[in-house]
């Protein structure tokens, strides 16, 4: 898929789950729902942005994806 599509995808998001009061919650939810949700194909080209820079992801949207970094994958 198409990178800045799914920079994209992981903005709006982390956007959605921007209105929680705690950052770490909102990080956690926004991972989780990548988790759910997202083909491991995608969130593996969006780890491997991430691991390059990243351009573009929003700091939570960021933040999600370096926790999906640190957990085993599924």
């Amino acid at each position: 898929m198409n990178i800045e599509r799914l920079v994209a995808m992981a903005n709006d998001i982390a956007a959605f789950f921007a209105a929680e009061p705690d950052a770490n919650s909102a990080s956690t939810k926004v991972a989780d729902h990548l988790r759910r949700f997202w083909a491991p194909r995608m969130r593996e080209q969006l780890l491997a942005y991430v691991r390059t820079g990243g351009d573009g992801l929003a700091p939570l949207a960021r933040s999600a994806v370096e926790r999906l970094d640190n957990q085993p994958r599924r």
